[in-house]
């Protein structure tokens, strides 16, 4: 009986190598999915804390982060995502055009299904490099905020983006936040009673976590809690990451590109100044090299590793003491996993990482047939309207032990 199973199994075999091969890989790879990639994420923060109590409190992190089977390599996570976001049709926005005090100017993109009065919630966004109101994660979060927490939204689009003319010979970087503070004081004045929570993405983290590391106390008058998605807390681990020589520094290569095309857009209003050469950064193949013969310079450091310095969250993440969630895969290429401020999370009472084995760089799919709404914008969902059911908790007890 078991030759003749044997005899049939081989026949099979020897008409179908090709279903047979295919079946046995599939199946190797289906159970190292299972047992590797598939995991609980990790949650950093100090115990017996206000914010402690209240993410543990949040379904998501106690349930699987399964990766997208076909996809869980991280820069095919983050691509793929990209490429399946881009189905979320633009949002119509109400563009408010701000002022700063040095007489540049951003739009801010406002959106709301509803209107709940004063109280109601606003959720503050900012993207990652080059990024606008229309980019396809942002899109995402715009409609998590106002369909699921009932909030209004507001997209911050740095100088130069979003299609509003630039005033000056000067952009954004992630170790200012100057503008970020004129605008958190905008919304204040504006809206009084309104509770607010900005999230920042990739480099809109780095500039959201250093408006918080700097502005320490200060900045609760301003925040109810932040949340970062993506951020890179090392910038040199993460710089060093993204020069690898394959896929990573082809991404690199990628964005310092856009970077130099959004100058070249607005050329006229960097050719007198003699501070940087022009022809110089538009020949720039890297990131770095775009922030060493620009941005470094346009903000006063003397050499882009003092700008990176500057902007380096890791060290000073417990100067953050404003309810804030992060939400970092550990296979990230512009902030690998081992430079994750996880002690730095551990002693904060007001920082709380939350970190995934897999996921990528804004990535996070998950599901056989992912549709766009990912887990990290699941976290994201949970997490705001936690914070906006529970914000007298948070205003009172985040920072302390219950």
């Amino acid at each position: 009986m078991m030759n003749l199973l044997l005899y049939q199994m081989y026949q099979f075999y020897q008409e179908n190598p090709m279903l047979v091969v295919s079946t046995i890989v599939l199946m190797i790879t289906y159970i190292y999915y299972t047992l590797y990639v598939v995991g609980r994420p990790t949650l950093h923060c100090r115990k017996n804390t206000a914010l402690h109590s209240l993410v543990d409190s949040l379904p998501i992190t106690h349930q699987e982060y399964r990766p997208t089977f076909w996809c869980w390599e991280p820069r095919l996570q983050s691509m793929v995502a990209c490429f399946i976001r881009q189905t979320v049709p633009d949002i119509r926005y109400r563009r408010e055009v701000f002022s700063f005090s040095d007489d540049g100017q951003v739009g801010l993109d406002w959106m709301r299904n509803e209107d709940a009065g004063a109280e109601q919630p606003i959720v503050l966004i900012l993207p990652g490099i080059t990024g606008s109101s229309q980019s396809e994660y942002v899109k995402i979060l715009v409609n998590v905020a106002c369909d699921e927490a009932k909030a209004r939204c507001v997209v911050f689009n740095f100088r130069g983006q979003g299609g509003l003319e630039l005033k000056s010979p000067r952009t954004f970087c992630a170790a200012n936040s100057d503008d970020l503070s004129e605008i958190l004081d905008h919304l204040k004045v504006t809206y009084p009673e309104a509770p607010v929570v900005a999230v920042g993405v990739s480099l809109g983290g780095i500039m959201l976590g250093n408006y918080l590391t700097d502005q320490g106390e200060a900045a609760r008058s301003k925040l109810l809690a932040a949340m970062l998605i993506s951020v890179c807390f090392d910038t040199f681990e993460g710089t060093k990451s993204m020069e690898t020589p394959g896929l990573n520094l082809l991404l690199n290569r990628h964005l310092a590109t856009n970077l130099v095309e959004s100058i070249k857009e607005v050329k006229e209003q960097f050719q007198a100044n003699n501070t940087w050469d022009l022809e110089q950064v538009f020949s720039s193949k890297t990131v770095r090299e775009f922030d060493n013969r620009l941005t470094a310079k346009m903000f006063g450091y003397k050499s882009v590793a003092e700008y990176y310095g500057a902007a380096r969250l890791h060290g000073k993440v417990e100067g953050i003491k404003v309810a804030t969630l992060a939400v970092n895969a550990e296979d990230d290429p512009f902030q690998p996993g081992d430079s994750i401020p996880r002690e730095g999370a551990d002693r904060s009472s007001h920082l709380a990482i939350l970190t995934t084995k897999y996921g990528g760089h804004v990535g996070f799919m998950d599901g056989w047939l992912p549709n766009g709404y990912f887990y990290s914008d699941r976290v994201f969902s949970q997490y705001i309207q936690a914070v906006f059911s529970n914000k007298d908790m948070v205003k009172q007890f985040v920072g302390g032990r219950l």
